[in-house]
């Protein structure tokens, strides 16, 4: 890219490939101060290349999402706090819907202490986490396979959620814009999200704070349209609102200390509602 010293091309080419860069790692990496290194964080940043979080960086999105391996490294002490915060809002003996995702893999991951579940996906991943376990039924919709991250994908994934009219569904989204929209980079997964939503009788998004960060050019669906928000840190002040006027439940599920023996949560919890 042009105007980009060797350096900072070195940093997006480390952020492309592990989806964030710290600060720290950095200044150690390249031997110098970590003001240099916030600087050229800075630049990146100005030329619209990377996003700030704190500590350090993630590639900015517009059009492209992240590389799927890439976006397992995107905050993924707080992916595994969100799931196990949602696994823990998920009874026993109830059917659901878990689309494609890094974050909704993470709640596959905690569910499968679960009894009597009935688990659709559109997601390979969280097929192969679930189907070893015998209290836990798995149907896996058809269609095409995206190879980049094993989604399944298209009109056969979508009329076959369609068949089906479920307690929970467990969605993600790739960004959330100020105004609550909730956005995905592939219009085909977005219709197979959108069937998900329409045939469950209560939605959770799942999502970290970066998603609140980001961009994406195709629209899921609206946070008004969702009960339950599980994310890692507190709502900007425009969806804080949305979620008080709806009665939107929001769960902040925040990760313990890096020597806890599990990925486990702690969770300020705005109790669910009645169903």
């Amino acid at each position: 890219m042009p105007g980009l010293s060797h350096r900072q091309s070195e940093i997006l080419n480390l952020a492309r490939a592990f989806g964030r860069v710290m600060v720290d790692d950095l200044a150690k990496r390249f031997e110098v101060s970590a003001q240099t290194i916030r600087k050229d964080l800075n630049d990146l940043v100005e030329q619209r290349s990377l996003t700030r979080i704190h500590g350090g960086a993630i590639i900015a999105s517009g059009v492209e999402n992240l590389a799927y391996e890439a976006r397992r490294f995107v905050a993924a002490d707080e992916k595994k706090a969100i799931g196990f915060a949602a696994a823990a809002q998920i009874p026993n003996g109830c059917s659901l819907f878990i689309n494609i995702g890094t974050t909704t893999e993470e709640v596959a991951a905690a569910l499968t202490s679960h009894e009597d579940l009935l688990v659709i996906t559109n997601n390979l991943n969280v097929a192969m986490l679930l189907y070893r376990h015998p209290r836990i039924e798995v149907i896996v919709a058809g269609g095409t396979v995206r190879r980049a991250d094993g989604a399944l994908i298209g009109s056969t994934a979508v009329s076959l959620i369609g068949q089906f009219k479920v307690d929970y569904a467990i969605i993600g989204a790739s960004a959330i814009d100020e105004e609550g929209a909730l956005l995905d980079f592939d219009y085909r997964e977005v219709q197979a999200a959108q069937a998900i939503i329409a045939n469950a009788r209560s939605v959770m998004l799942v999502a970290d704070s970066t998603k609140m960060r980001r961009t994406a050019p195709v629209r899921i669906a609206h946070l008004s349209q969702i009960q339950t928000f599980v994310t890692d840190a507190p709502l900007p002040a425009g969806l804080a609102n949305i979620c008080h006027t709806r009665g939107i439940a929001v769960i902040e599920a925040m990760p313990k200390a890096a020597d806890a023996d599990e990925a486990e949560a702690d969770a300020t919890v705005t109790p669910l509602r009645a169903r």
